[in-house]
């Protein structure tokens, strides 16, 4: 049987598993190893578990639950919320502040959390009912706490970028740097988004109220004193110290991210002990429930791809497809474009570790051939799968927006993330035609890379 066949069966019988609505890791796992029994040597069944061991016996993968644990010491905890008051409080006067508000808490939240559904549920807790109580639409503000949350995959502690650099084969430190700038420059569309949508509705609100101001929250004028700002940063700076300190610690070269990661959770359970009194087992139990509740779907799904790209490159499926794909000769920006448009397609029906798993053996030999720089492409690949966490059919924080808010109606909610989609797009453009970007702060930190 030809690789051509081999392949167009091991794709379309994953289609089809997945498409029963059998969990993600099983069904990757379940095709690889009828694969491997109908097309290996008998004797590979054998090593099965082997496989998968080797695979995940990486100590970057090691970061992974320890991240998921700091951000569930902060996320389970009231560190969200004091984030974003504090940052209400001190933006209250600007146009749109409490959308810019949200904006920044989800940044810094992400930056310390790694986790967009962990984003998206601290601060939208607390964001969305109070933009809603001051006059802010359902659909702007889903929009913004969604789209925000995205950022948990671009930023780093990024447990999306950990995958992909261990895929790639790249350096970590130098892809956390990346994420970086664009990260800053999607907070700064965003951002601006918030306050040009919330003049039109303020200017909305002034047409149909007229005679009377006051009957519109939106329309009134809430002001902070200098006490209340101040008032609102001691519970808030020892988490930014937390960040900072973590940060510094990687790209000092004080630490490495497995490491700085352990730094992390251990940092984060002392400071929720020491300002919440979070530390008696009982309030121990859900942060660390959660953890391992996490930690484990993610490392089965982890090591179940890479058994089923193992089998893939043994039937030299990839490597097949590959050289299919270079040998169209397409220019290097078609086949990009080509590529991520596939990255959106799958964005539509699986989760970001699962696109970084599955194609990376495809995908990334055709790019690196072509003259692409694969830490730049590993950017723009999180912000290609960022749009797939907030548009639909599966946008998974539109559904996380849907269970703290379900009073705002799906449609809304989707209609408001669309414009953060055309944002990320933009951004996408921003990075193929600037790729400094992204590439100058890791190039500036840590050198030049080599060839």
């Amino acid at each position: 049987m030809s690789t051509l066949a081999v392949g167009l069966m091991y794709g379309g019988a994953t289609l089809a598993v997945m498409a029963s609505g059998m969990p993600i890791a099983l069904a990757l796992g379940a095709v690889a190893v009828i694969f491997m029994y109908y097309f290996m040597p008998a004797a590979s069944l054998d090593t099965v578990t082997q496989n998968v061991y080797e695979e995940m016996a990486s100590i970057t993968l090691l970061a992974i639950p320890l991240f998921i644990l700091k951000g569930a010491a902060i996320g389970k905890s009231k560190a969200g919320q004091d984030l974003y008051s504090a940052l209400h409080v001190w933006m209250g006067r600007i146009p749109g502040g409490l959308g810019i508000a949200n904006v920044f808490a989800c940044a810094l939240f992400a930056a310390m959390a790694g986790s967009s559904p962990a984003t998206c549920s601290a601060i939208g807790s607390a964001g969305i009912p109070e933009m809603r109580k001051r006059g802010y639409s359902g659909g702007f503000a889903a929009g913004v706490i969604a789209a925000g949350g995205t950022l948990g995959i671009l930023l780093p502690p990024s447990i999306t970028m950990i995958l992909y650099a261990v895929a790639a084969e790249q350096s970590l430190g130098r892809l956390f740097l990346a994420g970086i700038g664009p990260g800053l420059l999607l907070v700064l569309l965003f951002a601006t988004y918030a306050v040009l949508r919330f003049k039109a509705e303020y200017k909305a609100a002034q047409r149909a109220y007229a005679a009377d101001p006051a009957q519109h929250p939106i329309l009134s004028n809430e002001r902070f004193t200098m006490a209340m700002r101040f008032g609102a940063l001691p519970r808030v700076l020892p988490f930014v110290v937390l960040l900072s300190g973590v940060m510094i610690a990687l790209y000092g070269g004080y630490a490495t991210p497995s490491e700085t990661a352990g730094l992390g959770g251990i940092l984060a359970l002392v400071l929720i002990a020491s300002i919440y009194g979070v530390w008696r087992p009982r309030d121990l139990g859900p942060i660390l429930e959660s953890t391992l509740k996490e930690s484990t779907m993610l490392m089965l799904i982890i090591g179940m791809s890479l058994l089923y790209s193992y089998v893939m490159s043994y039937l030299h499926i990839s490597q097949g497809a590959a050289q299919a794909i270079v040998a169209m000769h397409l220019s290097p920006w078609v086949l990009l474009g080509a590529i991520l448009v596939l990255v959106v397609v799958l964005g539509f029906f699986l989760p970001p570790v699962s696109i970084i798993l599955m194609t990376a053996p495809i995908i990334l030999p055709p790019l690196k051939d072509a003259g692409f720089d694969l830490i730049w492409f590993g950017v723009v690949m999180t912000i290609v799968m960022e749009m797939g966490l907030i548009h639909p059919p599966v946008g998974l924080n539109i559904f996380v927006i849907r269970n703290i808010a379900p009073d705002i109606p799906l449609r809304d909610v989707i209609w408001g993330t669309l414009p953060f989609v055309v944002l990320m797009a933009f951004a996408v453009v921003l990075l193929c035609l600037v790729p400094s970007i992204s590439t100058f702060l890791p190039n500036l930190v840590m050198g030049a890379p080599t060839r």
